[in-house]
């Protein structure tokens, strides 16, 4: 019964998948980027329906742009989390574009992607970030550069901060956690670190009864003279202490 309710969700799943790359290419170059970011929220809250996911959403309200939107790394599934909590547009590692209809769904609602080992790529991007959040952009991006347990929070990676500090832009520190609706314990059924398979994390998700994904916002801030390092540092302590809120 397990393997049946799995497989009904992963075919309703592959049919909305299906229907939002259908609107990517015949309605997206006609749209409005209001209208674009519409779709992309109401697309990925009817994806963690299907999912039977719970979205719960706390702390302040998402910023309006222009904004950095700086979050720990667990899962696949943040940025399908972070599109139902409000549009945005990510900085993703190069791979993401190569996932299977993932990859698809994340160029068509707007990801930046970057050669993270290519010094020259991250200045592309770095300077395309300065100009979206100059054009009034909310930007997303994991500093951990990596997934996570979901228990221990990596290290920053100041580089992508300066992108604020050089359009003069906010940024507003998100926490995410998945738990299990029933105990209120960290559920692990999402992760996606070390030698965890795409497919086998996305076949855990969906096994998982009742799993519930927290979004806690911080308030948005601006450098106040920092520079990107110690920015970095004041942005993990907040985003380690909005994770630690219940």
């Amino acid at each position: 019964m397990r393997a049946l309710r799995v497989g009904v969700k992963l075919v309703r799943a592959g049919l909305h998948v299906a229907h939002g790359l259908w609107i990517i290419r015949r309605h997206f170059p006609r749209l409005t980027v209001l209208e674009r970011s519409q779709h992309v929220e109401r697309w990925a809250g009817h994806m963690l329906l299907i999912f039977g996911i719970d979205l719960v959403r706390r702390g302040s309200p998402l910023a309006a742009g222009p904004v950095l939107l700086v979050a720990n790394h667990i899962s696949w599934l943040d940025i399908l989390v972070m599109h139902a909590s409000g549009y945005c547009r990510f900085i993703s590692k190069s791979d993401v574009r190569r996932w299977p209809l993932i990859g698809a769904m994340a160029a068509g609602a707007g990801t930046l992607f970057i050669e993270r080992e290519s010094r020259r790529d991250a200045h592309r991007v770095l300077h395309h970030m300065v100009e979206r959040l100059q054009a009034g952009d909310v930007l997303a991006v994991f500093p951990e550069g990596t997934t996570g347990d979901g228990l221990t929070l990596k290290p920053f990676h100041a580089n992508l901060i300066q992108a604020a500090i050089t359009a003069q832009a906010q940024v507003q520190p998100v926490a995410l956690r998945f738990v299990d609706g029933a105990s209120g314990q960290i559920s692990h059924a999402p992760r996606f670190i070390d030698d965890d398979t795409l497919l086998g994390s996305i076949w855990q998700t969906l096994l998982a009864r009742q799993l519930v994904a927290q979004v806690t916002l911080g308030e948005p801030e601006h450098a106040q003279g920092r520079d990107r390092r110690g920015w970095a540092l004041d942005l993990h302590r907040e985003v380690q202490r909005l994770r630690e809120e219940v």
